[in-house]
């Protein structure tokens, strides 16, 4: 398996920041999208059970509704991807059911075989359920996502921004998403910078390590 060198990685990090302006000529090649796609499905979250939603926009008329919804913000029209994360909303008991039989199909083993799992996961949810907190828990997972994401497009040299100012509501609208049993958490704007961009050479203001890593 190859391995990153430690340098080129930290290169990258330090080479990514939240792109303010898009090239809008520019686009994203299929495979390198579908890099991303994959990426974002390979995303680790509590107990696997994926509560998400990942709606990729390339239809510019779509692209063209979200600024108004995102305090006027240009980056989701010029992008060459909008990538909105949904999460799922109510959760429930049911849920776990599909993702057991899914684990049954991958593994090739029976869904009664995995009861025990079912169980652990299960009761999970019907606690967070009954304490009102499901919600609030599967937003947590998608931003799991969002920083996969980030990684992934930086280590691709694919520019990308996320957004958290912008109207949820308004978007589901857009997306389709009202009554979906889905709801829009944050979105990552991708693409590649525009050379007018003054905020690429800006240099990144951190804390020290020792400001903010406390070793044990």
């Amino acid at each position: 398996m190859a391995i990153l060198n430690p340098n080129d990685l930290i290169e990258q990090l330090n080479w990514r920041y939240a792109t303010k302006e898009f090239d809008a000529s520019k686009k994203i090649p299929a495979e390198t999208m579908e890099t991303l796609e994959q990426a974002l499905i390979l995303t680790p979250s509590s107990f696997g059970l994926q509560p998400w939603k990942f709606i990729v926009v390339e239809d510019q008329s779509v692209k063209d509704q979200f600024p108004a919804a995102s305090w006027n913000q240009q980056q989701p029209k010029d992008c060459s991807h909008m990538l909105v994360l949904a999460a799922r909303t109510g959760y429930k008991r049911e849920d776990v059911g599909d993702f057991i039989d899914r684990m049954a199909e991958v593994r090739g083993v029976t869904a009664e075989s995995l009861a025990g799992y079912e169980k652990f996961a299960g009761g999970f949810v019907d606690m967070a359920s009954d304490q009102g907190w499901i919600d609030a828990w599967a937003q947590k997972q998608v931003y799991i996502a969002l920083g996969q994401l980030m990684f992934a497009a930086a280590a691709l040299g694919v520019d990308a921004c996320p957004m958290e100012g912008i109207d949820g509501a308004a978007y589901d609208k857009i997306l389709g998403l009202e009554g979906s049993g889905y709801s829009t958490v944050v979105a990552c704007p991708l693409g590649y910078r525009s050379e007018g961009d003054k905020y690429a050479m800006t240099e990144k203001v951190r804390f020290e390590a020792s400001d903010i890593i406390d070793r044990r």
